[in-house]
């Protein structure tokens, strides 16, 4: 588990500034994109709850470090700011369904 940490960790502070704008730009395209990491967490045989706890890393890494580029990240950050710990986790396991959705 501590491997995928900081793999997660890697991927965030590594990504590509022009790819990182592509993807926050539009929020449909984010949720493409989310769907498309969950979709293969399940491949390699991550739980849902497990899925959902690297959510909440990319999830806190947004809200401290990215601008919400659109009205639907900004309330996701907003959302996520004023919530507690449980609040983030059950945001991160909602957002997890709404990418799930997607496929």
């Amino acid at each position: 588990m501590e491997n995928i940490n900081k793999q997660v960790e890697e991927k965030l502070s590594n990504t590509d500034e022009k790819k990182k704008e592509q993807i926050l730009a539009d929020f449909s395209v984010f949720i493409n994109y989310l769907s498309e990491k969950v979709e293969l967490g399940e491949k390699m045989g991550l739980s849902e709850e497990r899925i959902a706890q690297l959510a909440e890393k990319v999830a806190s890494h947004l809200a401290k470090k990215e601008e919400p580029k659109n009205s639907e990240e900004y309330l996701l950050q907003r959302l996520w700011q004023v919530g507690d710990k449980d609040q983030q986790h059950m945001l991160a396991h909602m957002l997890v369904k709404l990418a799930k959705d997607q496929n």
